[in-house]
């Protein structure tokens, strides 16, 4: 019964003011992927990244195709 399906939209996000980053954490190796502003620092969370899957869902979602660098 697939009435209802996920749409899939393409989000966007400043290229020039924020880049793409996977915060890990070094004890629980928990990853949260999202965006770095690179004028303050700070960290704007979109998911928390539980397996390769997610990690490409999230590549998908904001058109991502180049590696994305690890935060520790």
């Amino acid at each position: 019964m697939g009435l209802f399906k996920k749409k899939n939209v393409k989000k966007s996000y400043d290229r020039e003011c924020m880049k793409p980053i996977i915060r890990a954490s070094i004890c629980t190796g928990e990853q949260v992927a999202g965006f770095k502003d690179m004028q303050t620092g700070k960290l704007e969370e979109i998911m928390l990244i539980k397996s390769p899957k997610d990690l490409d869902d999230f590549k998908n979602m904001f058109g991502i195709t180049e590696e994305i660098e690890k935060e520790y």
